[in-house]
């Protein structure tokens, strides 16, 4: 069973954000040493899971990986770190985005204790059979894995559901990737602002930096009884300042010069890994690693999804107002380190149909037709357009056959009130289809409605900049240090 439509070709990533992550700082540096990689054995260490998407390893358009650190205590001396008999939740997971153009990426931290809904799979059996497991409301985000025999793809589902964004990959480890990693690249560099004494986690460091490897490592990215708050989302932080210096030692440190080096880091990377059978294999993932090696570090970001604390102070709730521009930004492609491609895309013939004088609302007059495929759509906006702002001279011009974008159709001497009209709803400037001829002084633009509209007042395209107060680090800041 399909999770989705199909995508067209040209249209479009507490603790255990380092397990998979680690080997997603592999792909993001790694792309170019094919010449190394003993390629059966390799081949071999490579778990998949078919999840009932089969993409191609190498996307034309944006690609978002999908990272899950699962807590289960499998692995050599993982036992002692308690609850050793669990299944494993999805423990941390970071959606990674990679832009259309590969010249930057955007790294979203899902905490583990939000309340979602977990949508209903399908899950592969033993016997090729599949199996659905009926979904779940107002529940931790993490039981969207192993629990009730849920796969990676009931967790693929839940994010898709999230975010709006639509998952190509994903890759999974436990707790042995972030020890065996940190010691193939020969210690990961971290800050600490102060002392850290944490029996729960085993860790205990002092202030300033350290270079740290093996169980050490594992013991930092799990803490957070020393710093912060002591709660999962200061955890996070230290999750991804750890991944941060690790994607900047695997650029300077020399590990993919060294035949030693990258042999270490291929056997740890492959061996850690469960992956989705699109990039099943060695030659799979290393033509994903040439394609996201593409990728400035200074133009990476990890950020925090935003969340609010629940009534239990336990678990936490989606702050909506930050985290739907957050995902349109994404969904959208926009940088949130403002690269400068971004910013000259900005700039386009298109963008510049939105500047100029705007006619005043009571002058804009509009037939609003419905392509969405939504019930209702086009009485809905007129409703909010005369209601809220005061486009009194709009009207329904009923159905239109269904269309994938919104489309605004005026005349040459009506471009005042489409750029008013644009930014009363939000519309690009790919929407404006401005005509060459004039209309007459009482003739009506023309709105039709596509898939991509979402209610009325809800803005269609994704804000420039990023809400403010997110929680947000670059992969180059070397200067962050754990409070």
């Amino acid at each position: 069973m399909s999770r989705r439509k199909p995508k067209p070709k040209k249209s479009k990533t507490k603790k255990a954000l380092i397990w998979g992550g680690g080997t997603m700082a592999f792909l993001l540096v790694g792309g170019s040493v094919a010449a190394y990689l003993i390629y059966q054995h390799l081949n071999g260490n490579i778990k998949k899971v078919d999840v009932g998407e089969n993409n191609p390893a190498v996307i034309d358009g944006p690609v978002n990986i999908l990272v899950i650190g699962t807590d289960t205590r499998s692995g050599k001396g993982n036992g002692d770190y308690g609850d050793k008999d669990s299944v494993g939740h999805a423990d941390t997971t970071i959606l990674f985005h990679v832009s259309e153009d590969r010249s930057n990426a955007t790294a979203l931290s899902i905490p583990r204790d939000l309340i979602t809904d977990v949508p209903e799979c399908s899950v592969k059996q033993e016997d090729g059979s599949r199996k659905s497991i009926p979904g779940l409301t107002n529940v931790r985000f993490n039981t969207s894995l192993g629990q009730d025999g849920r796969d990676p793809g009931c967790t693929w589902n839940t994010v898709e559901k999230l975010t709006g964004l639509e998952v190509d990959h994903f890759m999974m480890a436990d707790f042995n990737a972030v020890k065996t990693l940190s010691t193939a690249v020969g210690g990961v560099e971290v800050c600490l602002a102060r002392d850290i004494n944490d029996p729960k986690s085993k860790l205990k460091l002092s202030k300033g930096r350290h270079n740290i490897q093996g169980e050490t490592a594992l013991a930092f990215v799990r803490t957070r009884h020393g710093v912060g708050f002591e709660s999962d989302l200061d955890r996070i932080k230290l999750q991804q300042q750890f991944l941060s210096s690790m994607i900047r030692e695997m650029k300077s440190g020399g590990t993919f010069s060294s035949p030693k080096k990258m042999w270490k880091l291929s056997n740890a990377a492959t061996d850690a890994l469960t992956v989705d059978t699109g990039i099943g294999s060695v030659k799979k993932l290393m033509d994903l690693g040439k394609d996201l090696s593409k990728v400035n570090t200074k133009n990476i970001t990890f950020v925090t999804v935003p969340v609010y604390d629940n009534t239990d102070k336990v678990t936490v709730l989606l702050d909506k107002p930050k985290a739907e521009p957050l995902f349109a930004m994404v969904r959208e492609d926009v940088s949130l380190t403002e690269v400068k491609k971004k910013e000259k895309a900005a700039k386009s013939k298109e963008a510049a149909r939105l500047k100029g004088t705007q006619a005043d609302s009571a002058n804009v007059r509009v037939r609003v037709l419905n392509g969405s495929g939504k019930l209702g759509a086009a009485q809905e906006t007129v409703t909010w357009m005369q209601n809220d702002e005061g486009i009194i001279r709009s009207a329904n011009g009923q159905n239109a056959p269904e269309t994938d974008k919104t489309t605004l159709e005026y005349a040459s001497n009506q471009a005042d009130q489409a750029r008013k009209l644009a930014a009363v709803m939000g519309l690009p400037g790919s929407a404006l289809k401005p005509g060459t001829e004039e209309a007459e002084p009482m003739a009506e633009m023309t709105l039709t409605l596509g898939k991509d509209f979402k209610g009325a007042g809800v803005p269609l395209t994704a804000p420039r900049k990023a809400p403010k107060d997110l929680q947000r680090i670059g992969a180059d800041d070397k200067n962050i240090c754990a409070k």
